[in-house]
């Protein structure tokens, strides 16, 4: 499959996740309050910039896709990856927490801290272990450095 397919074909976690699931569990979108409607919308704007700056990081430095089918053939600890080893997931969450203050749905809320706790066990049990075998001492030095969740004030550098 050609590099170009295979970046679509990436994309169809993220519109599962974002798009599929929340229209699927929330019948209800409408826009309640419009204070809400707004932040929503600007920490959506903040989380779609964070994928943004993250799937860039995977075409130009990794040479992959952000789909594990297709992973990077290089470790990335450029751009965001400098900041937190998950930037991917915390764009993702953050899209998904700014949806539920949007249109103040509970329910979207429930989907955003189920994707959060199953990707965190993800991370753990496979993907971690993995990047480790895969990068060997590259990945264990970025990942005593940098951390999983709570991005560091200033970026990791090697």
């Amino acid at each position: 499959m050609n590099r170009a397919l295979k970046q679509i074909f990436s994309f169809i976690l993220p519109v599962t996740v974002l798009i599929i699931i929340p229209l699927c569990i929330e019948k209800d979108i409408t826009i309640k309050f419009l204070p809400a409607f707004i932040i929503g919308i600007i920490v959506m704007g903040m989380g779609l910039y964070a994928i943004t700056m993250t799937v860039s990081s995977i075409i130009r430095i990794g040479k992959g896709t952000l789909a594990p089918w297709s992973p990077s053939e290089h470790l990335v600890i450029g751009g965001m990856y400098g900041y937190v080893r998950n930037p991917m997931i915390l764009g993702v969450l953050t899209v998904l927490i700014g949806e539920s203050v949007a249109i103040l749905s509970y329910r979207i809320l429930i989907w955003a801290v189920c994707f959060f706790v199953t990707n965190t066990i993800w991370f753990v049990v496979y993907e971690e272990p993995s990047l480790t075998k895969k990068f060997g001492e590259e990945y264990r030095q970025y990942k005593k450095n940098v951390p999983r969740w709570i991005p560091r004030l200033k970026p990791f550098k090697t």
